[in-house]
């Protein structure tokens, strides 16, 4: 027995009912990863600390008083807390990096350096956007970096990033940099 379409309905709109599931393209497919990917990388990356920190003087000054009465070890405690290395300002090399249109600043804060006794290995104009005067330093150094932050009056510091070199200190100057 034949099947004819009930009145009313065309041969070709029942044909379009048994069409089937249509798979998405490669491109939705795609976006839908990335924004899964994107929605794991937030959630395992929001609790985490900023990396940079400003240096008060004033901080590191209440910092380096110790009470001069130390408390009683308790006996689970072995280890004895080492003494902090002091930093040897001719052994650290320092880039000193003008972000300012303040002509001869890189100059004069490198000449303020090596006259307390840092290594100064060069001098230029920086070219990018710097939010303050800034000292920057890799890991090993990051003692270093904050008293050179000191010894210039600069009141930020934060890791090296991008181009600096790494086995040095560097330090971006802008407008608001002590003269």
């Amino acid at each position: 027995m034949a099947s004819f379409p009930s009145p009313g309905r065309s041969p070709h709109r029942r044909a379009r009912d048994e069409r089937g599931v249509a798979f998405p393209s490669p491109l939705v497919m795609l976006s839908v990863l990335a924004v899964a990917m994107a929605s794991i990388t937030f959630i395992a990356t929001r609790d985490q600390a900023p990396t940079e920190r400003r240096v008060d003087t004033a901080t590191i000054a209440s910092a380096e008083q110790s009470p001069s009465v130390e408390p009683e070890a308790t006996p689970t405690e072995t280890k004895a807390a080492k003494p902090k290395p002091r930093v040897q300002r001719g052994e650290v090399y320092v880039e000193v990096y003008n972000n300012s249109g303040i002509k001869g600043l890189a100059a004069a804060t490198a000449a303020r350096a090596t006259g307390v006794g840092w290594s100064v290995v060069g001098e230029d104009n920086w070219q990018g956007l710097i939010p303050t005067s800034t000292v920057y330093f890799p890991p090993r150094l990051e003692a270093a970096g904050k008293q050179l932050a000191l010894d210039l009056g600069i009141k930020r510091t934060a890791p090296a990033v991008g181009v600096m070199k790494r086995d040095r200190l560097t330090v971006i100057l802008t407008a608001d940099a002590p003269r």
